[in-house]
């Protein structure tokens, strides 16, 4: 018991000082962290209803750019090798609803280097073919790249997104 309680605290701990590592940005604001540059965009806006009651949706965009000189590297060892922080940034709209399969937050990703790899095996007939298969050889974030994403976000009527964006690198 008191290794859970112990364990439930560390990491509501770590929940909270990544909470306030977020910086609040707004429509059409660029920021800088850690030598990233963030920006966020409301691209559309219109009114919904949603189980009977009004809402305002969103269209968002996204977009990180490393200005910096320090390039971020995932390089893979074997395949498959599965890999889930490929992520670099976070904007989290602490308003959003959910509604509807909408999104809450939209995180920024590193672009996948794809490699083909060239393989032989014999074909059902006994005769031997070569084919090429398409694996991702690595994740990367190189100086000057720039990535973008988009979501929706439903938030409550007369309500803007309130966005607030961290780092995840």
């Amino acid at each position: 018991m008191k290794k859970s309680a112990f364990l439930f605290f560390i990491l509501s701990f770590l929940n909270f000082t990544s909470f306030l590592n977020a910086q609040k940005i707004s429509d059409g604001e660029s920021i800088d962290i850690n030598g990233m540059k963030v920006s966020f965009n409301i691209a559309n806006k219109e009114s919904v209803e949603v189980g009977g009651k009004p809402f305002d949706r969103y269209k968002v965009a996204a977009t990180v750019q490393n200005t910096s000189e320090k390039s971020y590297n995932i390089r893979l060892t074997s395949y498959p090798q599965i890999v889930t922080n490929t992520g670099i940034v976070e904007l989290d709209c602490i308003n959003a609803t959910g509604a509807k399969l909408t999104s809450k937050k939209i995180q920024l990703k590193m672009k996948t280097q794809m490699i083909n790899v060239t393989y032989s095996a014999y074909d059902k007939s006994g005769k031997m073919t070569t084919s090429i298969l398409p694996v991702i050889g690595s994740y990367y974030f190189d100086s000057g790249d720039t990535i973008s994403d988009n979501a929706i976000f439903i938030v409550p009527q007369g309500e803007k997104p309130d966005v607030t964006v961290r780092s995840l690198r």
